[in-house]
């Protein structure tokens, strides 16, 4: 899976300069280091922390939305407008409508000015690498793909909102279940209209041709007083009634939506998912799977960025990375403490005894 770095032109000349990203992973030794890095923690803290925060929660209920997610979820109306003006043309290939390189290269000129609009005026100095990743998180331009490497991409994005104190813990939830909802929206509006190539899919044997993340936070919110049991999640019912709460039910609509035949011989890995017992234990699963199916591959690490904010500096020793506390619900933490200053990760919880010598 390729992703196209930006051209540096495309950014506003103030900003140039000013914390761009770069790959780090340049052959598979790098891949350690990775593994090692204080990104590679932050990351997996936060994809953690959500999932213990949204845990019972829905994304019909009545969230608590600040005026700062406010202005960022207001992206999206600006590059769904985007899309509009660039309808698909009319061309006889299967995949990969040429129309979507005009859509980015409109996004790309346009998108760091958006996200500066979007944050504090004192956090200016953060929009060039937050704009990066952004700016990666829609596909490949060049290849009219998408896959899971740009999603982390996103992923990256948010956990720096956090890192850069863009968000508060306050924003958990709605992080996910309005601001990462939104982007799976928008981007499967982009899959189908351009009709982009999943990136690096391995078919049947991939848990989804695009997407990821969702299944994890889809699982993490169905942990607790979920109204289904795994075994129920393909049934056509629960899926129509279920949608528009919970994302990994999202998910599994898009997929009926796209492929047909049988849903086993299609998607084998979800399929073999609904006779696991509980949702508790789908999601620990999902997250080994991934730590060794994603992010442990270099076709994908490699075009990966890093920055000030998801560094690729290494973990100090005796650091261990923060694990889902799933099956109860926490109570609300205070309204003004943050979920990261420095560093997402935890002191004193431990994933798999996974620790730095």
């Amino acid at each position: 899976m390729d992703m196209v770095v930006q051209d540096p032109k495309n950014i506003p000349l103030e900003l140039a300069g000013a914390g761009q990203p770069e790959k780090c992973v340049k052959c598979e030794a790098d891949l350690q280091k990775w593994l090692r890095s204080e990104a590679y923690y932050d990351l997996i803290g936060f994809i953690n922390g959500i999932s213990t925060a949204i845990q019972g929660k829905k994304i019909s209920d009545d969230l608590y939305i600040s005026p700062q997610m406010e202005k960022l979820l207001g992206i999206f109306e600006k590059l769904n407008s985007m899309v509009d003006e660039t309808p698909p043309t009319d061309q006889p290939q299967r995949f990969g409508n040429k129309a979507f390189r005009t859509w980015s290269r409109k996004m790309n000129h346009e998108i760091f000015l958006i996200l500066q609009s979007c944050i504090p005026s004192e956090k200016c100095t953060l929009v060039t690498e937050l704009g990066f990743y952004l700016s990666e998180s829609f596909g490949n331009s060049v290849r009219i793909d998408y896959g899971t490497g740009h999603e982390l991409s996103f992923i990256f994005f948010m956990c720096s909102l956090f890192k850069g104190g863009i968000l508060e813990e306050k924003d958990n939830v709605s992080c996910a279940l309005r601001l990462f909802n939104t982007y799976l929206i928008f981007v499967r509006r982009l899959q189908k209209t351009y009709r982009m190539e999943p990136a690096g899919s391995q078919g049947v044997w991939s848990l989804d041709d695009y997407q990821f993340v969702p299944f994890i936070w889809g699982s993490a919110q169905l942990a607790c007083k979920s109204p289904i049991t795994p075994e129920k999640f393909l049934d056509d019912e629960v899926i129509n009634a279920m949608k528009n709460d919970y994302m990994f039910i999202a998910c599994i609509d898009f997929i009926k939506q796209v492929k047909t035949g049988h849903f086993a011989e299609h998607s084998y890995q979800l399929w073999s998912i609904s006779a696991v017992p509980s949702w508790a234990k789908i999601n620990s699963g999902l997250v080994k799977m991934y730590q060794k199916e994603i992010l442990s591959k270099f076709p994908i690490m490699q075009h990966v960025l890093f920055g000030n904010l998801m560094t690729f500096n290494p973990v100090k020793p005796g650091t261990t990375i923060s694990s889902a506390r799933l099956g109860f619900i926490q109570p609300a933490p205070p309204p003004n403490k943050m979920v990261a200053t420095n560093s997402l990760v935890s002191e004193n919880a431990v994933v798999e005894d996974k620790k730095v010598e």
